[in-house]
């Protein structure tokens, strides 16, 4: 159970498996910050990280809720299916890299754990089956999740949750992929999330759910 005054930032924190999160983490004690690109979605921070210098404002608007002191703990849930090139690369790679970076420069230790896809693990050439920019972006940030556990180590737990399709693509037009034993839900995800949060000598590990 984390102490009462560690905050975590939930990213994508209103809808679909970052809204499950966010209620997992609640239940476990932590505040929560929710945010969000859209406006009246009932997040806490409103910022559109599609655009260049997204991840900034967010960052900005998050010390104000924490009043000025670095979150404990954020989770990278934001995710983009479809759109031009540079909003998905922004929002699915360039985003979480910068927060985590804002995240670094803090008094303590803190965590960050991404939420990444099952079928672009770190290393793995990404399928031509799905929209490029998104399998290269979401690839990129599990190899970049475990480069920055050793860039932060001892300032900040770099972790990963790597779900299976828990829901089809918000975009339609493309079919979730199978899996083995059945489809994850967002809650076990939102499970995954909450051990790499309280395990504290966890870092450069990527779970895969489903």
């Amino acid at each position: 159970m984390p102490e009462p005054e560690k905050t975590v930032v939930v990213t994508g924190g209103a809808g679909r498996i970052g809204k499950a999160i966010a209620a997992r983490l609640a239940k476990d004690g932590w505040r929560v910050v929710v945010t969000s690109s859209r406006r009246g979605a009932g997040a806490d921070a409103v910022a559109d990280l599609s655009v260049d210098g997204g991840a900034d404002r967010l960052f900005a608007a998050v010390l104000e809720i924490t009043g000025g002191k670095a979150p404990y703990a954020l989770v990278n849930n934001a995710g983009l299916f479809s759109g031009p090139g540079a909003a998905i690369e922004n929002v699915n790679l360039i985003a979480p890299v910068r927060l985590t970076e804002l995240m670094s420069d803090r008094e303590g230790t803190g965590a960050v754990v991404n939420i990444l896809d099952r079928d672009f693990p770190a290393g793995r050439a990404y399928s031509k089956d799905f929209a490029d920019a998104y399998a290269k972006s979401k690839a990129l940030l599990a190899r970049r999740t475990l480069e920055d556990a050793r860039r932060y180590s001892g300032v900040l737990r770099v972790n990963g949750v790597a779900p299976g399709p828990v829901f089809p693509p918000p975009c339609g037009g493309v079919k979730a992929s199978s899996a083995p034993f059945g489809r994850p839900t967002a809650e076990q995800v939102a499970d995954a999330v909450a051990f790499l949060l309280s395990a504290p000598t966890v870092s450069g590990a990527i779970i895969p759910v489903g």
